[in-house]
């Protein structure tokens, strides 16, 4: 009996270390401008990268419309640090490029106008693309991931249009039975996820059985379409089938509260998000990248509310 109370009290004391500074500060990032030929376009990369010494599992990020692969850096380090390759995307045509090459007063048009199906299957095809790059470069004599690239355990995540590439490449469908799932990738995460038109949530996403944690909050809407709402987003989990599912609800948590932009985007952001985002994403990853069932375990309880200093007012549910 004591040898179990031993043993369970050493698997908490494991849960609970957190990543330190000191780990994210030896976290590198490179950058890459890799060229599908097939397409003629050019799909930027910047890689976190810790002290890896031998092949480890690989997560995916993509941006929110807009954006650009310097985005979300505060997980990116978080997770490299922890031993994950990060390999985070820019999607030409989606991309800041977008709102800096327009006068202020057209930058939301633009915008508009960039979240397009195109773009859509842009994202999709450099996701692809993107992994291909890294069998070829974890085979390559001298570069940089020679070597260090699990590519048996992926994981892709991404916020707003991102986490519309997340659901697409986890095999969401379209009308006419249309899907575009990569099947590659084992375990997905998506911020602010929103379940599409065209066909109900339950249609388009109950089919889905890989591992999937959604994260959104009470004020999630959409800087751009009125249509999705809070409720709208929470479709998504309430869609997605029983087994290895998950869902964050932030109580005030609103579509910025998952990026780290500068400036009045930062207004109301709290202080605590940004943690317990790093902390549930991570045992996410490990749990199903790394077949932790310490941290699975974990995530199917209650603990993530206390263990991630979560609001009495916040939502965590499993299924």
């Amino acid at each position: 009996m004591i040898l179990k109370t031993c043993f369970l009290s050493l698997v908490c004391f494991a849960l609970a270390l957190p990543v330190s500074a000191a780990e994210q500060s030896s976290v590198k990032h490179l950058d890459f401008e890799p060229r599908d030929t097939k397409r003629d376009r050019v799909v930027p990369v910047r890689v976190y990268l810790g002290e890896v010494k031998s092949a480890e599992p690989v997560v995916l990020f993509s941006h929110g419309l807009g954006g650009s692969r310097e985005n979300n850096s505060y997980l990116g380090k978080h997770w490299a640090a922890a031993g994950y390759v990060c390999v985070f995307m820019q999607h030409a045509g989606s991309d800041r490029e977008v709102w800096r090459a327009v006068k202020l007063s057209d930058r939301m048009a633009a915008l508009k106008n960039a979240a397009s199906g195109k773009s859509t299957l842009d994202r999709m095809q450099d996701v692809s693309f993107v992994i291909d790059q890294l069998e070829k470069w974890n085979q390559e004599k001298g570069h940089p991931l020679q070597g260090k690239v699990d590519l048996d355990h992926i994981g892709m995540s991404g916020h707003s249009f991102g986490a519309v590439t997340t659901l697409d490449v986890s095999g969401r469908k379209y009308p006419f039975g249309k899907s575009f799932g990569e099947e590659r990738i084992d375990a997905f995460f998506a911020m602010s996820p929103q379940p599409g038109k065209g066909m109900s949530a339950s249609r388009a996403l109950g089919h889905i059985t890989s591992p999937f944690l959604c994260m959104t909050g009470t004020k999630d809407d959409s800087p751009i379409n009125k249509r999705v709402t809070p409720e709208t987003r929470r479709e998504v989990y309430q869609a997605l089938p029983a087994g290895d599912k998950f869902e964050l609800v932030f109580d005030g948590g609103h579509h910025f509260t998952f990026g780290d932009s500068k400036g009045f985007r930062t207004r109301g952001r709290d202080p605590d998000h940004h943690p317990a985002i790093q902390k549930i994403s991570l045992y996410f990853w490990d749990a199903y990248l790394r077949d932790d069932k310490a941290k699975r375990q974990w995530l199917q309880s209650k603990k993530p509310l206390t263990d991630s200093k979560l609001k009495a007012a916040d939502v965590w549910l499993w299924k």
